[in-house]
């Protein structure tokens, strides 16, 4: 290569470095300023928005405390055993709480979080035997909803709610002829004879199925002895209430699954004999949902900072 060729190359060369350079150098910049803004955003949030711990509203006048829960009864939703247990303990905890209301609109969800929350009734109503609890039904009130309902006091419902699916559920879906039909081959290594239990991609076996029956079966037993140590003798005899079946707010009554038929305003005003209604559900508030996004938001900017490296 002639000199001036090899000047011209040279030249071309550095030209791509020093490009190169300042691209990366605008980006660690753009970073930067993207981080500043975040961590200015956090301190005005913080400065507006302080962080503590809540205990529930501060109420000078005697009251009935109301906890929603909406939804379905996860440790991911707002649902969860945490926040509907820490709801319960403030309303109790509050000097001028005459009454609690646990209002209900849930299909279930979780048996473990809806059994957390039953036996955190069971036992702030022992430590407050003054405090009575009564659960309240909306729409629906199935499943691990009734689990929980049936820690209350008394149980109210509207005569058109939806009350029961007292049972255990465990459903998927079986793929293996579906693969067979598209030419693919399952690959699963596994050590352990039932480390792949109940694999939809692999044909179901007898032991499994009898095993998942045995574990369905005690859950079920678990929530049907649940609901009589509730319940008591106010449940009519009959097989149906165990069954799986919903019933309305009406028909509920007549089978002992509900008390009576009233609203949330009714049970205060009516029942505990306090009108005045203060919310003490905990909610996902603004921070956490910031908290999350920033989690997010800064994971990504330093994973780009990462890969600039």
């Amino acid at each position: 290569m002639s000199e001036p060729a090899a000047f011209e190359q040279d030249l071309v060369n550095r030209i791509a470095r020093e490009a190169i350079v300042e691209q990366r150098r605008a980006r660690r910049w753009g970073i930067f300023f993207k981080l500043l803004l975040t961590f200015y955003i956090i301190f005005l949030t913080l400065i507006y928005y302080p962080l503590g711990v809540s205990t529930g509203p501060i109420i000078s006048n005697k009251h009935t405390a109301l906890i929603d829960i909406d939804g379905v009864i996860a440790a991911d939703t707002e649902a969860n055993a945490d926040y509907i247990a820490g709801g319960l303990r403030a309303a109790f905890e509050n000097k001028n709480t005459v009454g609690v209301i646990l209002r209900i609109n849930s299909p279930g969800g979780s048996p473990v979080q809806a059994g957390y929350i039953n036996d955190e009734i069971r036992r702030l109503r022992a430590l407050h035997p003054d405090i009575p609890l009564y659960a309240v039904i909306t729409d629906i009130c199935a499943s691990g909803g009734y689990y929980i309902a049936a820690a209350a006091d008394r149980i109210y419902a509207n005569k058109a709610s939806v009350v029961g699916s007292i049972g255990v559920i465990m459903e998927g879906f079986g793929f293996v002829e579906t693969i067979r039909k598209l030419g693919m081959e399952r690959r699963m290594l596994h050590a352990g004879d039932n480390k792949g239990f109940l694999d939809p991609f692999s044909p179901l076996r007898p032991e499994e199925v009898e095993h998942a029956n045995r574990l369905l079966q005690q859950i079920y037993e678990q929530f049907i002895e649940t609901v009589k140590s509730g319940r008591g003798d106010r449940l009519k005899q009959d097989d149906r209430i165990f069954s799986g079946l919903v019933w309305t707010g009406a028909e509920s009554v007549e089978l002992g699954l509900v008390d009576d038929l009233g609203s949330a305003s009714y049970v205060a005003r009516e029942v505990i004999g306090a009108e005045e209604i203060i919310n003490f559900t905990i909610h996902e508030n603004y921070l956490d949902r910031f908290a999350k996004k920033l989690g997010s938001t800064v994971a990504g900017t330093l994973s780009e900072q990462y890969r600039l490296r």
